[in-house]
């Protein structure tokens, strides 16, 4: 039986105008699907004229100018809806969508959806969530006590994942898919016996349980800055009563 981390995958990753999730604009994205470690990669990309100003230190992070969106990128609104949808392909087909820090990539969506589309990521799944494996929370909980910081790029170094082009939304993805796959086979003890579902429920446990140390860390450190516990998706609390 071939175990989840060798089977079926997709991954999806963004570029944005910058890390505020609730004002912040998609300029690219991209989703890779593989069917089998080491088998044939399929690729779809997006790039989007935001319809606002790109910050010159965002430019300097994935090398996307105003000039450049605003002759080759498309308009948001249909451009979130197919993502949006692509997504919901990969709910339909049972593949796991491999997402590193997915707070951040998949509330950004839900958010441009609401602006463009006046709808959510949730409605486009038909109110069914993903199933998302997060590079991020399962090398978090699985090596916790390893010191040093665990970005992409330092993920990728760890565990030995070439990382061509970091920034570019394609193969950030592809790194994060292959990144999963390393993690599964490193930890293989632990998770093949899991189902990828079961690692969803857990995942979201383990971030929360994450967050809340991290959120103490803050408070040792006298910084208030707030951490939120909620994954794969941050609430809209706009909407909230």
């Amino acid at each position: 039986m071939t175990r989840w981390y060798e089977g079926p995958l997709a991954a999806f990753d963004t570029e944005t105008t910058g890390v505020d999730v609730e004002q912040d604009r998609i300029v690219s994205a991209a989703l890779i699907v593989q069917e089998c470690a080491g088998g044939r990669v399929r690729t779809t990309r997006w790039l989007v004229n935001p319809g606002v100003p790109v910050p010159p230190g965002a430019t300097e992070v994935h090398g996307l100018t105003d000039e450049h969106l605003q002759r080759h990128g498309r308009w948001p609104a249909p451009v979130v809806e197919e993502i949006a949808r692509a997504l919901g392909e990969q709910q339909v087909a049972g593949r796991p969508v491999v997402v590193m820090n997915a707070p951040f990539d998949l509330t950004l969506l839900d958010r441009e959806l609401r602006r463009h589309r006046a709808s959510s990521l949730s409605r486009y799944l038909d109110n069914r969530p993903l199933t998302v494996l997060d590079p991020r929370v399962l090398d978090k909980h699985l090596d916790r006590y390893r010191k040093g910081r665990r970005t992409l790029t330092d993920l990728c170094a760890h565990y030995g994942i070439e990382l061509e082009g970091a920034h570019d939304a394609a193969a950030d993805a592809m790194a994060s898919l292959e990144l999963v796959r390393a993690v599964g086979r490193r930890f293989a003890a632990r998770l093949e016996r899991l189902t990828p579902a079961e690692l969803h429920t857990l995942q979201a446990v383990w971030h929360a349980a994450q967050a809340r140390g991290l959120q103490a860390w803050f408070a040792r450190q006298g910084t208030p800055e707030p951490v939120d516990p909620h994954w794969p998706l941050r609430p809209d609390l706009s909407t909230a009563a």
